[in-house]
């Protein structure tokens, strides 16, 4: 079997950019009166996720800097529910690995999985709030508003959510996400609300990206704003997401998966493949017969959750899976499916192959293929000469479309790994 011909191209893409993203928080944070939250000597915990935000080394210094301003003294609390393992060394390793330690922020990083109730929901779910955090005299939450990949609802991914989940170490995001749908729609926001109550949070930063993982918007909100403004910026936030311009493919090629990427590896927004949606929610998503994943990035640090949502993998994929980290992540988010290993091949050339055998009986010259670095990263992409047919058929794809390069054969190295 043979592999057809990819045209490297490029998408022209609406991406806001704030340029000077560090002077934009600082008056945000001003704006929403921070100094009216902080005393002298007032200790205030900065939670820090485990995402790779874009500057986000720059956010945390630049909020640290503001409350040594107002005479307040700032740490660090790593807020990843169970990621890294779900142990203190892992998640400071997780943000290390983000360019984020004590000396590179300016303040110290108290790294606990002790966590305290601050409340029961409706239903009797217990909520709960790094221990450390409540104990201190105010706690900024720092997140970054976009749709999540595990469901669709009015409150998805941001402040909120990392309070709940972040703050709530591993046995609040256990707990959440043992309720699944239930939790993810339901519980999450009335649990934020109780936190806002129970908790001394004092204010929000609110982080946007453009489909180029540059700032586009950065948002300090108080509590009491943070309910009504996030579903806003999640609107925003979808409106500004890159995604890949063809509605049908016989194979998309993944060159790297991630939790640095995405929280499964691979974002469901770009691929499709969700786990839990409400009944009847549509997406614009593309319709992809298979899925080929060549490689786990090196921030992932071996957890390769996400894997599952893959038809076909690789011998080099799989021997990088940390698997304790990997299963503590999907048996976390009650998803073991995530975690479930799919077929692995010698090398890129044959996973490749055998991605497209299973497409069925299709001429492989003729096959829609996408091949992109990872689901963040989609300004650029190599496609198959088929969809360069598409691309002409379309006008709309016409204008939004740049063609970089002529048609030419993947290459591969002796090993038969692709050549980059």
């Amino acid at each position: 079997m043979l592999l057809p011909k990819m045209v490297k191209i490029r998408q022209k893409m609406q991406a806001p950019k704030i340029d000077d993203h560090i002077s934009i928080l600082r008056e945000e944070m001003r704006r929403a009166d921070l100094s009216e939250k902080i005393k002298p000597g007032s200790r205030i915990a900065i939670t820090a996720g485990s995402r790779g935000i874009a500057h986000i080394h720059d956010v945390l210094a630049t909020i640290v800097d503001e409350v040594k301003n107002l005479g307040g003294k700032p740490f660090l609390v790593p807020t990843m529910g169970s990621h890294g393992g779900a142990t203190p060394e892992g998640q400071v390793a997780v943000l290390k690995s983000l360019g984020i330690t004590s000396e590179s922020i300016g303040a110290p990083i108290y790294a606990s999985m002790e966590v305290e109730e601050v409340g029961r929901l409706e239903n009797g779910a217990p909520v709960y709030v790094d221990r450390i955090a409540l104990k201190s005299d105010g706690i900024i939450v720092v997140n970054r508003i976009k749709p999540h990949t595990d469901f669709k609802g009015r409150i998805e991914s941001g402040l909120m959510k990392m309070m709940v989940i972040g703050l709530g170490k591993q046995k609040g995001a256990e707990t959440i996400h043992r309720y699944q749908m239930e939790g993810y729609l339901k519980l999450i926001p009335e649990a934020a609300k109780l936190i806002m109550k129970k908790a001394p949070i004092i204010m929000g930063i609110a982080i946007l990206e453009n489909a180029n993982h540059e700032i586009a918007k950065i948002r300090a909100l108080k509590p009491e704003k943070i309910e009504d403004e996030e579903p806003k910026l999640l609107k925003e936030a979808k409106n500004l997401m890159a995604k890949i311009p063809f509605k049908e493919m016989d194979v998309l090629i993944v060159e790297e998966m991630g939790k640095d990427i995405s929280g499964v590896g691979m974002d469901t927004n770009v691929i499709g493949r969700f786990w839990a949606i409400p009944e009847g929610y549509k997406t614009d998503t593309p319709k992809i017969r298979r899925i080929v994943v060549l490689d786990l990035s090196e921030g992932s640090h071996g957890n390769a959750v996400g894997i599952g949502l893959a038809d076909i993998t690789t011998k080099r994929l799989v021997s990088k899976i940390d698997y304790e980290a990997t299963f503590m992540n999907c048996l976390t988010g009650t998803w073991p499916e995530l975690g479930k290993i799919p077929p692995f091949l010698p090398n890129d050339r044959d996973a490749m192959l055998m991605a497209l055998h299973c497409c069925g009986p299709i001429d492989p010259l003729k096959a829609k293929i996408v091949r992109i670095k990872n689901t963040l990263e989609l300004e650029e992409m190599w496609i198959s000469e088929s969809l360069i047919e598409a691309i002409k058929q379309d006008k709309e794809l016409t204008e939004r479309i740049e063609i970089l390069s002529e048609p030419e054969e993947m290459r591969f190295d002796i090993l038969g790994n692709l050549i980059r």
